[in-house]
């Protein structure tokens, strides 16, 4: 089943009197349960598909399709509502609430959908187990290690149990330990759960885990291959 399909899409973006073309026809279908990684270098149109492929942006033209329905034309506010509880993302930064514990941030998504108390706290408490911080969630980000935020990072963005979760350099400011123990722990989490996961990414430690592989170049597909992704 697919989850998202974007037919001929195209983003120009306008700054004075300069125009950039970031996208340029482009074409891409993920099905549920995959786990795919955005590759190219830096201005191909990785981070713009994803952003188009998250309500986070429109296209200038072409149609982006989510759970069959097209988004491509909705406003801002219809947008947001497309994106609660139907996406999850990761950001490089982590984008933690610093005043909240692990706990906390990962709860926020399931108050903010009206989820009953005794739910949320079942549901954070899975979570917790999940990306193995059963004994962190009363800590603050600032009381967490880079990996640690980004683990709180994955369980929030799966709290509201969405279909696609949506990844932006999600190991850029992570050393390699921690890049590896955060691959590991959401390989885990697509396989068991069958959640479909998006990267766009440069780092080898994400690419070599993904099991379809798109690669952009000048805001053009270029190279579309299924792989092993056993993360060896």
């Amino acid at each position: 089943m697919e989850v998202t399909k974007i037919e001929n899409v195209f983003r120009t973006y306008k700054i004075g009197e300069i125009e950039t073309l970031a996208l340029n026809g482009v074409s891409l279908s993920i099905n549920s349960g995959e786990f795919t990684a955005l590759i190219g270098p830096s201005g191909s149109g990785k981070t713009t598909l994803l952003q188009l492929i998250g309500c986070l942006d429109q296209p200038t033209r072409g149609s982006i399709f989510l759970n069959g329905k097209d988004v491509s034309t909705l406003n801002r506010n219809q947008r947001a509502d497309m994106r609660r509880g139907t996406i999850g993302f990761i950001f490089q930064f982590f984008a933690l609430i610093p005043t909240l514990t692990a706990y906390e941030n990962i709860e926020m998504p399931l108050i903010l959908t009206g989820v009953a108390p005794d739910k949320r706290r079942t549901r954070v408490t899975e979570l917790l187990k999940a990306v193995e911080l059963s004994d962190h969630g009363h800590h603050r980000p600032d009381q967490l290690s880079g990996g640690q935020q980004q683990r709180v990072a994955i369980a929030r963005a799966l709290s509201t149990e969405p279909a696609l979760i949506l990844a932006d350099e999600p190991t850029a400011n992570l050393d390699t330990i921690n890049g590896q123990q955060v691959m590991e722990i959401v390989k885990k989490l697509n396989e068991e759960t069958g959640v479909t996961f998006v990267f766009a990414t440069h780092d080898q430690r994400v690419i070599k885990y993904a099991r379809r592989i798109v690669t952009l170049q000048d805001g053009k597909i270029i190279k579309d291959e299924t792989v092993n992704g056993t993360g060896a």
